[in-house]
């Protein structure tokens, strides 16, 4: 059977201007700003004018991802849709896309199929141009600091300490490693710099735990940029740049309005990597969610270890969010690839290799319930090659834990695919209480907080901090930086940081590598494993089958 592809069903939809999905949103106009027909920005003075509670939160977050694929986003927009059909007020809230992932090997993140957000076109590539404005603000500090040191450098900032640097939104490798400043005197001071790609910008990070322009311009003041020859910390503040870079964002800052195919209002709104920071979308976006829909459904980034983790950690931990309920995406073929079958052999029914590696779905579903004391069902995102017997299998699993399993095929048949689920998902928030904890507290040592999450979330025995680790560690605490919850950078293939150990690995250790602050966020990135921060194209990009013609239609985009 042939289907349809992503970019063809989407441009099969007649879209709904974006004033009557304000309207169903209970959006007054004067809240909107119109970016075209069918995008809208959304005033955040909203948010002091509407006196409505807020609805309940939906996490939507999946297992230890695998080329198999799980369909998060696409489970998180029919669950939308789903909740709709049955009467309910909801919301979306997803992350922008990033350039570099749609030219490159892993696609958009719009959603697919029959679940997508729309025109999704425009919100896989410029949308409303909030990444330009981030990568334009970050950009903006690095010039300023440059231009500082060739003009006298007053703050006496060494520059084999400087820690900022540029970016772009696009996978490329070249950039990485650079020299700059070449060229004699008058073009500045000669020194190794790189660029990360936009999304693993502090920026980013900053723009989406900000509330209001107030706080943003304090965590903009906040963020360190280097250390002066006496190792003490240079912040923007000091450069005096956060105006300047406030007002760059200062648009950016206020949420995307689109919609799904079936005219769900949805939020999309900031994109930060899932390693090397949050993963999921902006605060703004999630509030604004609550205030307009009595149900929320928000996604993080990869598996639960990392996005949900930092999700529930870092996100609801400073914004003060308590989620009522949580969705775990997995797949019949992913499992069956976390029990060491070959991608090839993922059509042939295969219990023994489900068997060995469902420990990886149910370590994930004891972590939510557990460790966070969440309610929890699990989304078996269905293939047609999925056995009877294979599905069976899992819902028998998964009841052993106390965790009902609903087959949600929304890829297929939209909204109507996730009724099921959307049900389930309603029962949870009505019937069963959350008792929401966090994974460590706040007042423990940068060490115990790394510890906890390697024990608690991953399942490792322990972790091992390289004695450069330690030392940045320990500098940290003297800074005072002790007290703010960890981001744990690492592999998303598996619990452990080895991506090669799928499934559910145990009595293992965590290398921590390297230990840095992102003080305007406010937390601390602990590098383990090999991460990169500006990935590169694949040999053949996806950017290769990508066209426009006459009439401006795009094809090729999924």
């Amino acid at each position: 059977m042939a289907y349809l592809s992503d970019i063809e069903i989407a441009g099969k939809c007649k879209l709904k201007p974006i004033t009557e999905i304000a309207k169903r949103a209970n959006i007054d106009e004067k809240y909107i700003e119109l970016y075209g027909r069918y995008k809208a920005k959304v005033d955040l003075s909203i948010m002091k004018e509407n006196k409505k509670p807020y609805g309940k939160l939906i996490l939507v977050t999946a297992i230890t991802p695998t080329p198999a694929g799980e369909g998060k986003t696409t489970t998180t927009i029919g669950l939308a849709d789903g909740l709709s059909r049955i009467g309910k007020n909801v919301m979306v809230a997803l992350r922008e896309p990033s350039l570099g992932p749609v030219f490159g090997i892993k696609g958009g993140a719009a959603g697919g199929g029959y679940a997508q957000v729309v025109p999704m076109e425009d919100i896989n590539l410029h949308f409303t141009g909030d990444f330009h404005a981030i990568g334009a603000a970050n950009n903006l500090l690095a010039a300023m600091l440059d231009n500082h040191i060739k003009q006298g450098n007053e703050l006496n900032i060494d520059v084999r300490k400087i820690t900022w640097k540029r970016c772009v939104d696009m996978n490329d490798r070249q950039l990485r490693n650079i020299v700059d400043g070449l060229g004699g005197t008058a073009n500045g001071v000669p020194r190794e710099d790189g660029f990360d790609i936009t999304v693993a910008s502090e920026i980013m990070a900053v723009l989406c735990l900000s509330k209001s322009i107030t706080d943003l311009k304090k965590r903009l003041s906040n963020i360190i940029v280097g250390y002066t020859y006496n190792d003490e910390p240079v912040t923007c503040a000091d450069l005096k740049a956060q105006g300047a870079m406030a007002a760059l964002l200062k648009d950016a800052l206020k949420p995307n309005l689109v919609q799904t195919l079936e005219g769900t209002p949805a939020l999309v709104h900031g994109g930060p990597f899932a390693n090397i920071a949050h993963g999921c979308n902006s605060v703004t976006a999630t509030e604004l969610a609550l205030k307009l829909g009595d149900y929320t459904v928000t996604e993080a980034g990869f598996g639960a270890d990392l996005g949900a983790e930092k999700f529930l950690d870092i996100k609801c931990r400073k914004a003060g969010l308590t989620p009522n309920a949580v969705v775990m995406v997995a797949t019949v073929r992913a499992l069956k690839m976390h029990g060491g079958l070959n991608i090839k052999d993922l059509n042939t029914e295969d219990l023994k290799a489900l068997e060995k590696g469902i420990p990886n779905l149910l370590r994930h579903i004891s972590n939510i319930k557990n460790v966070y004391g969440l309610p929890c069902v699990v989304a078996i995102n269905r293939f047609p090659t999925d056995t009877d017997n294979e599905i069976d299998f899992i819902i028998k699993k998964c009841k052993e834990l106390g965790v009902n399993v609903v087959l949600s095929t929304v890829w297929e048949n939209g909204g109507a695919g996730g009724e099921e689920l959307a049900k389930e998902v309603v029962r949870l928030c009505e019937k069963e209480k959350a008792n929401f904890t966090f994974s460590y507290e706040l007042n423990s040592s940068i060490e115990e907080k790394i510890e906890a999450v390697v024990k608690k979330v991953y399942g490792g025995k322990g972790i091992n901090i390289l004695p450069a680790a330690q030392k940045q560690i320990n500098r940290l605490t003297e800074l005072g930086y002790k007290e703010l919850p960890v981001c744990i950078a690492k592999t998303q293939y598996s619990f452990s940081d080895d991506p090669s150990l799928l499934g559910a690995p145990d009595n293992f250790t965590v290398t921590v590598k390297n230990v840095k602050i992102s003080a305007g966020a406010g937390f601390i990135v602990v590098l383990t494993g090999d991460i990169m921060t500006m990935p590169g194209l694949p040999k053949h990009p996806a950017a290769e089958n990508i066209d426009v013609d006459e009439t401006g239609k795009i094809t090729g985009l999924f």
